[in-house]
């Protein structure tokens, strides 16, 4: 079996594709800035310990990332210890809409992947619609008013289950590099309203949504649909499914 390193192996993503890849018997590495013996963190620029990491690697999946910024520096770090390295495969999880929604941090992902694609590393880049669990956060914020939930008029999202995205990018992972594979999308596209509603009834919290026009390019880019792959919608579990198997 091959030897897989998955960086931000202990987040959302990364720790799901862990136990898939486990599951399926490969020697799996996590890399993340605590887990030991690989604490590792990718924006050093010390690279001793990512060296150390991918001696005998045959495979990275990068599913590290941070809202605080940085991406675009540990992908550069990562890249180079992997060329040093000689790795035969890196496969990266990237977003739909990266080159099309003017967002800093989408900005910096597309970075990320012209970073992989320009690396001469053989790779794959997998790019999904938000996960499920970034919609509830979001909506946990947006309901903590007591009153009223403020929410973006005339937005939609096609959410999709995080388990079910670990499944395909470990499954990549055992595949030879495939380049920019089409994208993932969840099963249905909803207003951000509907996500809303949802959400409130299975809380059994008593909101008024308002739903708030907004100004921007960015804004402008999400009424659009930027974020959406509708000829991709081959999720299965819908947000009220993710929601009926949370203790909210």
């Amino acid at each position: 079996m091959a030897t897989i390193l998955v960086t931000g192996g202990t987040g959302t993503l990364g720790r799901q594709v862990v136990d898939r890849l486990r599951t399926d018997e490969h020697n799996v590495r996590v890399l993340s800035r605590s887990s030991q013996p690989y604490a590792v963190d990718l924006r050093d620029d010390d690279s001793r310990g990512l060296d150390e990491a991918l001696k005998g690697v045959d495979v990275i999946v990068h599913c590290a990332s941070s809202p605080r910024g940085g991406d675009d520096r540990a992908a550069a770090h990562l890249v180079e210890a992997a060329v040093r390295a000689r790795i035969p495969h890196l496969v990266h999880i990237s977003i739909v809409g990266v080159d099309r929604l003017p967002l800093n941090y989408h900005r910096t992902k597309r970075i990320v992947e012209r970073v992989v694609e320009d690396s001469g590393l053989g790779w794959t880049i997998l790019r999904t619609t938000q996960f499920h669990d970034h919609v509830l956060r979001m909506l946990e914020g947006a309901t903590k008013l007591p009153v009223a939930a403020l929410l973006p008029a005339q937005v939609s999202l096609q959410p999709i289950g995080s388990a079910e995205v670990a499944s395909w990018v470990a499954d990549l992972a055992t595949r030879p590099p495939a380049g920019r594979v089409p994208d993932l999308g969840g099963p249905e596209i909803r207003t951000v309203r509907e996500l809303a509603d949802a959400y409130l009834r299975a809380t059994g919290h008593k909101r008024r949504v308002v739903a708030m026009p907004l100004f921007g390019k960015a804004y402008a880019g999400y009424r659009q649909g930027h974020q959406l792959t509708p000829e991709r919608a081959v999720g299965k579990e819908t947000f009220e499914d993710f929601l009926a198997t949370r203790k909210l």
